[in-house]
């Protein structure tokens, strides 16, 4: 009873780390729509006013169409909502580390908070780079259409392409903390990876065409570089962590026969 009451404190301090993040996301959201429209933006000429610029985009600028009259009230909800759960990423870690904490070992609390502070580095790192690659994946898909296609983006599916790109790239850049946490679990060992590489290649080109909304080739190439190099990260800590492990067992072993030699006997007496 005393775990489950811990839970629903933990639970109520994440709820109102969210809603304090959504009211101060509602509040900036003039600040934080232009953020997110930046890369639409920068796909649109200088020149909004010259007919290439009116033929590429129905307003000539960078302005998003709004078609319904309830989407701008639920635009910023949404932006709101995903703003708040994303500044109360750390205190909702946080509390997650707080409840699991006591059951652990030493050096399990010591993994866990690397564990949780490295994937809130490349979660933050992959919606980085995310945001950096969707003008490129805008551009790619704005124009394969053909000359003969107005662009004109909607508010909620703008913004529902944009969150999409973040949140795969930044579930992408957790791929090596699932490596290395099956390693250290036993479940896997970097042996098996060095030779399923052939096979994660075509795997991980795969999935990022599966998990990512543009499809482009660009997008493609920005983001499984990066995962197949986290790949080969996750190998040499496995290959450093088992050296370790066997240079520890070896010390133990040479202990253990010092302990038992005669020599070792006299010296003790």
């Amino acid at each position: 009873m005393e775990h489950l009451v811990e839970l629903r404190l933990r639970l109520i301090k994440c709820i109102l780390a969210v809603v304090a993040g959504a009211v101060a996301c509602w509040v900036l959201y003039p600040q934080i729509l232009d953020l997110m429209v930046q890369p639409y933006c920068d796909i649109v000429p200088e020149q909004a006013v010259a007919e290439e610029a009116a033929r590429q985009n129905l307003f000539g600028g960078c302005e998003l169409l709004v078609l319904d009259p309830l989407e701008p009230f639920s635009v910023r909800l949404t932006v709101a909502g995903y703003g708040g759960l994303t500044l109360a990423i750390p205190v909702i870690l946080w509390q997650v580390w707080r409840f699991v904490q006591p059951g652990l070992y030493p050096r399990e609390r010591r993994h866990a908070a690397a564990f949780t502070v490295v994937g809130a580095l490349l979660f933050a790192l992959g919606a980085g780079l995310a945001y950096w690659s969707i003008p490129r994946a805008l551009k790619f898909l704005a124009t394969i259409g053909g000359e003969d296609l107005v662009t004109g983006f909607s508010p909620a599916k703008y913004l529902s392409f944009v969150i999409k790109m973040m949140a795969a790239f930044g579930i992408g850049f957790e791929f090596p903390i699932l490596l290395v946490f099956l390693q250290f679990a036993g479940i896997i060992h970097y042996r098996q990876l060095v030779r399923w590489r052939r096979f994660a290649i075509v795997g991980i080109v795969a999935l990022v065409a599966v998990i990512t909304p543009s499809g482009d080739p660009f997008t493609l190439m920005v983001l499984s570089v990066p995962m197949y190099l986290f790949y080969e990260a996750a190998i040499v800590i496995g290959w450093l962590r088992d050296r370790r492990a066997r240079r520890e067992t070896s010390d133990e072993a040479d202990d253990s026969a010092l302990e038992a030699s005669p020599a070792g006997s006299l010296g003790e007496d």
